[in-house]
């Protein structure tokens, strides 16, 4: 992590001490929460809608803080300080200087799904080769990425770091800070359409990524999302000079495919295009995953990765929390948790990975409600519904007004004695368990805000005699 006097800090982020005889002072690491103080740190006061780390400085330098940023419209600072006009301003500088200061490499990875689990697997074939670096969680915001990076050792020599979003812009300021000299856009969904209202806006937003690259650099994109292209070739477009391209993707024509996928009840076995031996093993579910999978080689050769390297990175490989979580309830039923979130991508997704799913009686998916989709909102669940067939889905639950529409879509395809539209979770379980047997195996899935962990709870605890 950073560690620098407070003469340095202030040439890094343009402030100015207060006191001159502070300069020496040594800190080691940021905070800006200040219920996480660390011996020695540079307490840095964000200011909220509903608070201001200001009115916390003092009880932070008490509790240990070296110092603090301090903005100067907020008066006099109640010990070591230096002085910058916006705090958070200065938060990113600071990081942006300490980046360059390291020489860390960077690769710079968002998408509408799948961009924390491409993340770790980046981490985990880089890793096998260089000195790497992380975004922890989903720390990839405007606050998040500045700590991400000052939470990096001096002698890191890659840095993975993930850029989230909810509007036009964030990127592309994500993006200047950390200058990728290699970015990965792992897909488009309909995240955002609430507020970017179509998903060639999305697309925009994600290839905001591209303002900040370094010349010469490489994009890795999902060449079977035709948005990409499309809008890379767009005047407005900025990117860098010299810009580089590769493709992923589940179709032949990109540079880098799947000849066989072969899907066990916990892993994923697939075999990339030209490589040579025993297919790798994936500890994820789906063909989305192997798409996930296919980016990071696609980032590890670029950096010189082995393939034995690769392989290896693969099995050691730390996920951060794993999106379908598979859970063997009390009764030996098999439960798919996937209730984190949701948007019509994910949910293909997901329901993709029970199709695949063999060697069970019944094949039962529980879809919530997916919420800020905008005005398109009921055809995005109707579509959901049509495409469910006898094949994927023996029995469909749906929960939430939104999700009647999932139910009214599977109507075209499924017998509707194998349809269940509920708006109350509770009438929803009782009806559920009733019909489950040991043998099924159920997916969980919506949106973070219907809550249908308790679905998947009920489920787990359930005593089932069928």
């Amino acid at each position: 992590m950073i560690k620098r006097n407070l003469a340095e800090i202030a040439a890094m982020c343009g402030g100015q001490i207060r006191d001159a005889g502070d300069a020496g002072i040594v800190v080691q690491g940021v905070v800006t929460d200040s219920r996480q103080i660390t011996e020695g740190c540079l307490f840095v006061p964000l200011a909220g809608e509903r608070f201001d780390g200001h009115d916390f400085a003092s009880d932070c330098l008490q509790a240990g803080a070296g110092a603090c940023l301090w903005a100067r419209s907020k008066g006099t600072p109640p010990g070591p300080a230096v002085l910058v006009d916006d705090t958070l301003i200065a938060l990113q500088a600071l990081a942006k200087s300490y980046l360059t200061a390291t020489g860390a490499k960077v690769v710079g990875i968002t998408g509408s799904n799948g961009k924390t689990t491409t993340k770790d697997l980046v981490y985990a074939l880089l890793s096998t080769t260089y000195q790497v670096h992380k975004t922890k969680g989903n720390f990839n915001n405007h606050i998040g990425l500045p700590l991400t990076i000052l939470a990096m050792p001096e002698d890191t020599e890659i840095a993975v770091l993930e850029m989230g979003m909810s509007g036009r812009g964030e990127i592309e300021l994500l993006s200047k800070i950390g200058e990728p000299e290699t970015a990965v856009v792992t897909n488009i969904g309909e995240s955002h359409l609430l507020q970017l209202g179509s998903r060639e806006e999305i697309t925009r937003a994600k290839l905001e990524i591209l303002a900040g690259m370094k010349p010469g650099g490489l994009f890795i994109y999902n060449g079977d999302e035709p948005l990409i292209p499309q809008v890379l070739a767009e005047p407005s477009t900025v990117k860098p000079e010299g810009l580089r391209t590769a493709t992923f993707g589940l179709r032949p024509e990109n540079d880098l495919y799947p000849t066989g996928i072969l899907f066990t009840d916990h892993h994923t076995l697939f075999t990339p295009h030209g490589s040579e031996g025993e297919p790798l093993e994936l500890p994820l579910l789906g063909e989305h995953n192997v798409s996930n999978a296919l980016a990071a080689i696609t980032v590890a050769r670029q950096y010189g990765v082995s393939d034995a390297a690769i392989r290896e990175g693969f099995s050691n490989v730390e996920l951060t929390g794993m999106r379908i979580e598979v859970i063997t309830g009390q009764s030996g039923i098999t439960i798919l948790n996937d209730a984190y979130n949701a948007s019509p991508t994910s949910m293909k997704a997901a329901l993709g990975v029970l199709e695949h799913m063999k060697g069970h009686r019944k094949k039962i998916a529980v879809l919530g409600d997916m919420l800020e989709l905008g005005d398109s909102e009921a055809d995005y669940h109707r579509e959901i519904g049509e495409m469910l067939t006898p094949g994927k889905v023996d029995l469909l639950f749906t929960c939430g007004p939104l999700s009647r529409h999932i139910a009214e879509g599977a109507k075209k395809q499924l017998d509707p004695n194998c349809i269940h539209a509920y708006t109350d979770k509770s009438e929803l379980i009782r009806k559920l368990v009733s019909l489950l047997h040991p043998q099924d195996i159920v997916l969980v899935k919506a949106s973070r805000g219907m809550k249908l962990e308790e679905v998947v709870e009920a489920i787990k605890t359930s005593e089932l005699t069928h």
